[in-house]
């Protein structure tokens, strides 16, 4: 599927791994933290005006509300460029979110398409079965200028899960598992290609939570097929769109560099231990080890979708967070937002003792509202466990699902719902 988009991306006929080709870029994202420097880099060109403005988004997610004068220099200087460019995808506080949700719920990220992004999750997209990767400000800064990119073409692994979830288990666990067995090298610049009848039964806020950690493993970008739910998600968030399509499939006789299968019924909910998102046990193992927490983050690209708060009020409510927990939950967009006030969600959470706050990247990059001081843990639902991500060096972050994480807020100690 990557081969046949890059290929009539750099008008070839076929191409290759390790090839190296230009491609034409269909849309391009840079955010209030890496569009700075691309601006930067872009007066630098000499150009005057972008390739196209309707195809570029500049989202103020990771630092907004500003959080200190240097966030908000870095927003300006975004918002300034945007006016002065007409950028129309242009997302300020309180009409956009982060931009991994963002993009695609507003319908411009389509099947067939070459997305990049100067963020590393950009790979999110690639569950609408494009080719979506993150990139750096100085490449975004020519991507902005000539509407094209070089690009070396990865291999491609495929990877086949199949049998029937058990309960609680989402498409959190499903990337845990894979990355747990992989290893966090173990995609290095290759595309993850997902398929199976597991993904197949997947709604897409499963399979964008996959396809967001394929970066965990070093992956160039992950991908998967064109297919009803994939429609039927694209006809609500961009119903005109069809004739945009380009839906590309892997033919039968497609070489991969490896096939891996995995077998999903013996599939427990997963938390992933520090420092590694490699790094997983199982909640029955995690809940053995009694590990204490001081704080639960809900939210992120990763699950901070309507889908993901709804599960996790499921489990929350009527109850209370536990009195030495301090819990934050953070909407992934606007729109996200509006629609967990309008069923409640919001609501069922500041009950529990929840701190709910406006969509932001926040606590996830350690950036501000959750960071961690020294010995303190936290589960969290965001995409990495990093030394230091989340704050002091000596902090600790664990991974899991939404489920796990809400049920961990209530006894204070890494939880399983059932516990409940």
């Amino acid at each position: 599927m990557t081969e046949k988009i890059l290929a009539t991306h750099s008008c070839e006929r076929h191409v290759k791994p390790g090839q190296l080709i230009m491609a034409k870029v269909d849309f391009c994202m840079g955010n209030d933290v890496t569009a700075a420097l691309a601006i930067k880099e872009f007066r630098k060109i000499g150009v005057e005006r972008v390739f196209d403005p309707e195809r570029i988004a500049l989202v103020a997610s990771h630092y907004v509300p500003n959080k200190d004068v240097g966030a908000a220099e870095q927003a300006k200087v975004m918002r300034q460029f945007a006016i002065e460019q007409g950028i129309k995808h242009y997302y300020e506080v309180g009409r956009g979110g982060i931009e991994h949700v963002l993009l695609p719920d507003n319908g411009l990220i389509l099947p067939g398409m070459v997305y990049v992004g100067a963020d590393s999750h950009t790979c999110t997209a690639g569950a609408l079965s494009c080719f979506a990767t993150g990139i750096g400000s100085t490449d975004l800064a020519a991507v902005m200028a000539l509407g094209e990119i070089w690009l070396r073409v990865p291999a491609t692994m495929k990877l086949v899960y199949y049998g029937k979830l058990n309960e609680w288990v989402m498409g959190k666990d499903i990337i845990l598992a894979t990355i747990g067995r992989i290893g966090v090298n173990g995609a290095l610049y290759k595309a993850m290609e997902f398929t199976g009848p597991v993904i197949e039964q997947l709604p897409m806020s499963d399979r964008f939570t996959i396809t967001n950690m394929v970066v965990e493993a070093g992956a160039k970008n992950g991908i998967m097929p064109f297919d009803e739910v994939t429609q039927d998600y694209l006809m609500k968030v961009a119903p005109c769109s069809q004739d945009r399509w380009e839906v590309y499939l892997p033919d039968e006789d497609a070489q991969y560099t490896e096939v891996i299968d995995f077998d999903c019924s013996q599939l427990e909910p997963l938390v992933a231990y520090p420092y590694l998102p490699s790094n997983v046990r199982t909640i029955s193992e995690a809940v053995k080890d009694k590990i204490s927490i001081d704080q639960v983050f809900i939210g992120s690209c990763t699950n901070g979708r309507i889908e993901d708060l709804r599960i996790a009020a499921k489990v929350i409510r009527g109850r209370k967070v536990h009195p030495n927990v301090r819990m934050i939950v953070i909407p992934a967009t606007h729109r996200v937002w509006q629609m967990a006030l309008a069923e409640g969600l919001l609501e069922i959470f500041a009950e529990a003792g929840a701190v709910v706050a406006a969509e932001t990247c926040g606590p996830c990059l350690g950036g501000y509202m959750g960071v961690l001081a020294s010995g303190e843990r936290c589960i969290s639902t965001s995409n990495r466990n990093f030394i230091g991500r989340m704050g002091h060096p000596q902090s600790e972050v664990f991974l899991s699902n939404p489920a796990i994480a809400a049920a961990s807020a209530i006894l204070g100690r890494i939880a399983h719902p059932d516990e409940l």
